[in-house]
């Protein structure tokens, strides 16, 4: 039974990371190097904080002030981004789900040579 409820954890736990990168994530780079960022409002402070614990050696920003807007900023790269994140979002069916976000995601990889 403890299996079970771990293995349902660690699905739900994907596709909550996975969707929130879908519906909100960047995907880019700094010229140098592809991150995967998402930026959203201070309210989400503890979605942030599980998404720290979800992906070790991602990085949280912030708080930030800017126009009149009160937000965070997550980013992954390096290592947490090429052994974690890649693999599963080359898993999904990317293209399917989201053209917008595929040809985002696929541009990403080719212009960082991912």
């Amino acid at each position: 039974m403890t299996g079970a409820v771990n293995t349902m954890n660690a699905t739900f736990e994907q596709g909550l990371l996975l969707g929130i990168l879908i519906g909100e994530g960047h995907f880019g780079g700094d010229g140098k190097q592809p991150q995967i960022t998402l930026r959203m409002h201070t309210r989400h402070q503890r979605l942030f904080e599980t998404l720290l614990r979800l992906c070790p050696g991602s990085k949280l920003y912030g708080p930030y002030n800017h126009g009149g807007r009160r937000y965070f900023q997550w980013m992954a790269r390096g290592e947490v981004l090429r052994e974690t994140l890649l693999p599963l979002l080359d898993r999904l069916p990317l293209e399917d789900i989201d053209e917008h976000v595929y040809e985002r995601y696929q541009d990403m990889k080719v212009r960082y040579g991912l």
